[in-house]
């Protein structure tokens, strides 16, 4: 049993190392500045929104809980702490994105290209809104980065990729993946 619990510490001590020198990596390209930070709005617990959904209520959505806002906060605090620059955030038209925009970095913008279609009465935005989201990354230029807070439906369509709430995706604007990073 002794050995076991070695062995396992050992494990989980190679992961964390790991994880830390992934994060560093990323980290460390997003101080060099020029990259899109793509964030999966925090946690907002459920699924989808009501069908009365209306984006000028957030009475009317799903909204952030508190382990949300703390993770939004916790989001900021990354990018302050390690000095890293930002162009603009861009936010989707959700209270769950803003919300995340607003306590990790107190001003964004809204964007209808970082809109969800997960929903069916979006879904026929879709190809709109990723054009629209390809064609502002395309003319976008800047030394500092970019950060997106959007919606999982709209990181996987373009990476192909899934995420968890809070998480961001880093790449360049040839949608080259440095890595992802969680805020803890």
């Amino acid at each position: 049993m002794k050995y076991i619990n070695f062995i396992l510490l050992f494990l989980l001590s190679i992961f964390n190392s790991n994880y830390s020198q992934a994060n560093d990596l990323v980290i460390s390209e997003l101080q060099k500045g020029g990259k899109i930070v793509f964030i999966r709005h925090s946690l907002a617990p459920g699924n989808g929104d009501p069908d009365n959904i209306d984006l000028k209520k957030c009475d009317t959505q799903r909204n952030l809980n508190q382990e949300g806002i703390e993770q939004s906060k916790k989001i900021g605090k990354l990018f302050s702490e390690n000095n890293i620059q930002i162009d603009k955030v861009l936010s989707s038209e959700w209270c769950r994105c803003k919300d995340t925009a607003r306590f990790a970095f107190n001003n964004y913008e809204t964007f209808k290209g970082l809109n969800s279609f997960y929903q069916e009465k979006f879904y026929k935005y879709k190809d709109e809104q990723i054009k629209s989201l390809k064609k502002y990354i395309s003319s976008w230029s800047s030394e500092k980065n970019l950060i997106l807070v959007t919606h999982f439906v709209v990181i996987s369509e373009i990476f192909n990729v899934g995420v968890s709430s809070g998480e961001m995706i880093v790449s360049d604007k040839n949608y080259k993946i440095y890595g992802n990073i969680i805020a803890k």
